[in-house]
């Protein structure tokens, strides 16, 4: 081939290439999701004198081309802490994870958290569950959801810390949320799961993984159930929250054993819609678990503003569309774990976006940390 041939034609195939990204808007409505492949971190892996597990949060900081993985380890192995690591995959396959350093939160007077056994509560020590981490689209500083515990009264949270987990501000959240002794307010386990910014990074969505008390049952094989999920500014104030209607467990549990569905995590599309990933836990006659997972699609537009509403059950309103997008039994995976993490990716060389899971193995040895990358359809 002449050299002034291959040029003109490289120049075509770049012209091609951008027309292509230029073509898919960051916010094109989305048909599916195509896995690419899947990798694995060990079992209570060592990374710089910690063990690696309990990863129930995962986001893309595009400022340093780097992935924040949180723990959910309450500080009983070791302090509550994140993880920046380098995940390598194309369209075409997923080919490895690198853990490049770990990081440990603190709390507002610059010690890290402590776990239950050892935490002053009298003197103002929280014990932190964090199951969500959020890069921070403007400067990659991190933002991190706590459910906290109802058992000794400690409140789920937001927090804002810099890029290696120093404490820089907590985001006042709606007083309905609070726990209580009373059977009002959040139950234990089961409040501040998902969290994501706005595309514009202007605002941020707050999902509640189960009902409220006062919002009504939690879901069953039998029925559904409705959890909050909420809008609000950097500031903490409300711009919005809406009713998620959560599916019906999809099997039953052996006899004596336990099932539940919940949110597990969101993530914003635009200022409309968010996608949800709804994780169930199906216990065996052995006590194992089945994981049901799906992602849903969730559309606000023309549902019920219900910040207003103290309680839902008996109450009128409209709740949230939802459209499925995704059953992770349906897409050949070998098994599918406790996946809690879900994030956008860089793009591909085709201009469309990517996702990525991960679960939450729960430093148990019958479980796994898998993280799926996906194209964005």
């Amino acid at each position: 081939m002449p050299p002034l041939f291959r040029t003109a034609l490289a120049l075509a195939s770049a012209a091609i290439f951008l027309s292509a990204c230029a073509s898919i808007p960051r916010d094109a409505p989305i048909a599916g999701l195509r896995l690419i492949g899947e990798q694995r971190i060990a079992l209570k892996q060592p990374f710089e004198g910690t063990t690696v597990g309990g990863l129930s949060g995962i986001d893309y900081d595009a400022a340093s081309a780097t992935w924040v993985m949180e723990s959910d380890d309450r500080s009983e192995i070791n302090p509550a802490r994140f993880y920046r690591a380098t995940l390598s995959y194309d369209s075409e396959k997923f080919s490895g994870v690198t853990l490049n350093s770990v990081h440990f939160f603190t709390q507002p007077d610059g010690s890290r958290y402590p776990n239950l056994a050892h935490a002053r509560l009298d003197k103002g020590d929280e014990v932190a569950d964090i199951e969500s981490i959020r890069a921070d689209p403007r400067d990659g500083s991190v933002w991190y959801s706590s459910e906290g515990n109802r058992k000794v009264g400690l409140h789920p949270f937001v927090r804002h810390a810099d890029r290696d987990g120093k404490f820089l501000a907590t985001l006042p959240t709606p007083a309905m949320f609070n726990v209580s002794k009373e059977e009002v307010g959040s139950r234990n386990n089961m409040s501040f799961e998902g969290l994501s910014f706005s595309p514009d990074g202007k605002s941020l969505w707050l999902g509640m993984e189960a009902a409220l008390y006062q919002d009504g049952p939690l879901a069953t094989p039998d029925h559904g159930s409705v959890v909050r999920i909420t809008r609000l500014d950097r500031a903490g104030a409300v711009l919005g929250q809406y009713a998620y209607p959560l599916d019906a467990v999809a099997s039953r549990p052996a006899p004596g054993r336990e099932a539940d569905n919940g949110v597990s995590e969101i993530l914003a599309v635009n200022d409309h819609q968010v996608l949800v990933v709804e994780r169930a836990g199906v216990a065996n006659a052995d006590g194992l678990y089945a994981n049901h997972v799906r992602v849903y699609e969730m559309e606000t537009l023309g549902a019920t503003d219900i910040q207003a509403l103290p309680a839902l059950t008996g109450a009128t309103y409209v709740p949230a569309r939802k459209r499925l997008l995704l059953d992770l039994e349906q897409i050949g995976l070998a098994r599918v774990d406790n996946l809690e993490g879900i994030s956008w990716g860089p793009r591909l060389a085709n201009g469309r976006r990517s996702l990525v899971m991960i679960s939450d193995d729960n430093f148990n040895p019958q479980q796994v940390t898998q993280i799926l990358a996906f194209e964005v359809l």
